[in-house]
């Protein structure tokens, strides 16, 4: 399936915000990230131009934009986003306490069932 931009851009702020919440970008992190941009055909240029973007921007502009790009996507490529945020959480082995809250506020905030994540993260396996 070809996702939207507004999918695709909104991906990419709370990818962003999930890798950062702890501070710091581990290899395994970094490696699933570029999977997701493969996997989802996330033009360089886009990719390239949000980074820059990231570099300068806060946690909440990130989180506002990336709710407000999220909300304009079907209900599919909003649970597909959060399938992809569940297993990036996953990568680094550990998921902390603010990886939780910041699922759970995002999860809430577009209207996915945590409960839909997990099962369609598991039939598309781990």
């Amino acid at each position: 399936m070809q996702h939207t931009d507004n999918f695709k851009l909104g991906l990419l702020h709370f990818v962003h915000l999930l890798v950062t919440v702890d501070g710091h970008i581990d290899d395994r992190e970094r490696a699933a990230i570029l999977a997701i941009k493969e996997e989802e055909q996330i033009p360089d240029k886009m990719f390239h131009e949000f980074e820059v973007k990231a570099e300068t921007a806060n946690e909440q502009q990130i989180y506002f934009e990336g709710n407000e790009l999220l909300s304009a996507c079907s209900d599919d490529e909003r649970l597909a986003a959060f399938v992809h945020l569940y297993k990036l959480a996953e990568a680094d082995a550990t998921i902390s306490n603010k990886e939780v809250r910041f699922l759970l506020y995002g999860l809430k905030a577009n209207k996915v069932s945590f409960e839909d994540v997990v099962l369609t993260a598991n039939m598309s396996g781990k």
